[in-house]
């Protein structure tokens, strides 16, 4: 199967290029930028792209590469830092610029063969850096420049290695996707021959053999992400894969019912529940700090499943439902990447595990994940399904973590979801939800004073959870939810819309 790999550098857009080249239908992985060079070299990619990232080439420590990359006669792109670090090792010039380009520029093509076909002479492109080239390796020609950056685009044609100073994997890039179209298919010679449908016989072909005779447990939460994952798992493993059920007393109103009535009756697929709420709230008792809550829960859910997986015999594996925004958010799992926050299914499972994990999913993104769920014949109830945190409740009740308010919550969840709902806007956008403040506030409720709860409404636009945008829900359907909580829900008498996008802020607010 033809590939391009992306090298990460720690770029934020890097999983964003990896997207991109799917969408052409052509499979495409990142690995960090200290992987081995033999490992490069073995899987004889079609082509090879070079990411953007923070540092500086000629600081100390920078991240780099083996040189012997640009003898493999392999297509080369690199981008941002990229360009920078092909410029550095081969002989060119790097340095400080004088005024930093950041936001759109008008980039004036001058080669038009190649990645430029096609595209406009001048096109607005988008910048992120502070560096430039300031004298190009020998044998590189100018393809292209700005007002800021003499050489916004070179390329060494007779080694196929080509170099943008601008990042043709964002929207602000006008015509990045024709760009990044361009290299694939005109330079790599790629044809699109990936889709979801080869990505499951590949996945149930690595799973098989990784499995071998050991038996699976799945941690399942009901959601997406691990219905996809359960039931990819037993189209290649059959009844070796046992699905784990916690109730970790964190779950919206009427959702365990609604996973076990979905695995057995849909899938047939091995199902054991585990009524685990008391141990839960047990270990979130004081608890404020929206790290420490992850990280317990994160915690408990490991050592759950370890109890469990004990119980059967010949159990060697954990499937579970990771997606590729949870790795770049909770880790440099890829390379050089900035942590933003812990996620339940990432953060210290290797140190605590003693199973060894199958994440058929860590490489997809949300939308993907929904289009692998279609060729797995999954139901468009399940995956059209809000996402729902790992950490559940837990991360919407802001501050402390009690039966009480996880109650009050919970209430006013089901009101926010069924009021969406009964409106038409469920599938009009990404998520929805309430979250508990930590606050109390003064009210008037049948002509007495009232100091009460305050329920935040949250409702976003998004493509793959790492960016988003809030919706602009209608008045009314705002009215018709406000007046519902607070009549319906005792201890609420304040409810306010959160109109913060991702980002700055993130989906969830803890």
């Amino acid at each position: 199967m033809e590939e391009i790999i992306v090298i990460d550098f720690g770029s934020q857009y890097t999983q964003l290029i990896a997207r991109r080249i799917r969408e052409f239908n052509v499979y495409s992985e990142i690995i960090p930028c200290n992987a081995p060079f033999n490992e490069i070299k073995k899987r004889k990619p079609a082509g090879i792209i070079l990411s953007g990232g923070p540092s500086s080439v000629y600081e100390d420590g920078a991240p780099t590469i083996d040189k012997e990359i640009f003898n493999l006669g392999i297509p080369i792109l690199g981008i941002c830092y990229g360009m920078q670090l092909i410029t550095h090792l081969l002989g060119g010039k790097v340095s400080k610029a004088e005024k930093k380009e950041y936001g759109k520029a008008i980039l004036r093509i001058e080669d038009f063969s190649d990645i430029f076909s096609d595209v406009s002479r001048e096109t607005v492109v988008w910048m992120s850096h502070a560096d430039k080239i300031t004298e190009m390796p020998e044998g590189f020609i100018r393809l292209a420049h700005t007002e800021n950056s003499p050489y916004a685009a070179m390329a060494d044609k007779k080694k196929k290695i080509y170099a943008l100073q601008f990042h043709p994997e964002v929207v602000h890039t006008e015509e990045g996707k024709k760009i990044l179209n361009n290299f694939i298919f005109k330079v790599c010679g790629c044809s699109p021959s990936w889709n979801m449908h080869s990505f499951v016989e590949k996945q149930i072909e690595e799973i098989r053999k990784k499995v071998g005779s050991y038996k699976v447990v799945c941690a399942l939460s009901g959601g997406v992400d691990s219905t996809v994952t359960a039931v990819l798992v037993h189209r290649a493993v059959g009844e070796s894969l046992t699905c784990i059920f916690v109730d970790n007393g964190l779950l919206r109103a009427g959702e365990r019912q609604k996973v076990e009535e979905m695995l057995r009756n849909n899938f047939h697929i091995n199902l054991k529940v585990v009524d685990a709420s008391e141990r839960f709230l047990r270990r979130l008792k004081g608890v404020r700090d929206p790290e420490r809550k992850r990280k317990i829960i994160g915690g408990e859910f490991i050592k759950i499943f370890e109890e469990e997986a004990k119980k059967i015999e010949g159990v060697k594996f954990l499937a579970q439902g990771t997606l590729y925004p949870d790795v770049i958010e909770s880790i440099s799992f890829k390379g050089p990447s900035a942590t933003i926050k812990s996620h339940h299914n990432v953060g210290g499972l290797l140190k605590r595990m003693k199973l060894k994990l199958i994440e058929p999913l860590r490489e997809l993104f949300k939308d993907e994940v929904r289009q692998l769920g279609q060729e797995l014949g999954i139901p468009d109830e399940i995956l059209y399904r809000h996402p729902f945190p790992g950490p559940g409740l837990a991360i919407r009740c802001v501050g402390e973590v009690t039966r009480e308010r996880l109650e009050i919550l919970r209430q006013a969840d089901m009101i926010v979801l069924e009021e969406i709902k009964n409106s038409g806007w469920y599938k009009k956008v990404w998520q929805s939800f309430a979250v508990l403040l930590p606050i109390k506030t003064v009210g008037v409720m049948g002509d007495e004073r009232t100091y009460e709860h305050v329920i935040a409404v949250r409702a976003v636009h998004s493509v793959d959870g790492m960016t988003a945008d809030w919706v602009r829900l209608p008045y009314e359907l705002l009215e018709r939810i406000s007046n519902r909580i607070i009549n319906e829900v005792k201890g609420v008498n304040r409810v306010v819309y959160d109109i913060t996008s991702k980002p700055p802020g993130t989906i969830e607010w803890e």
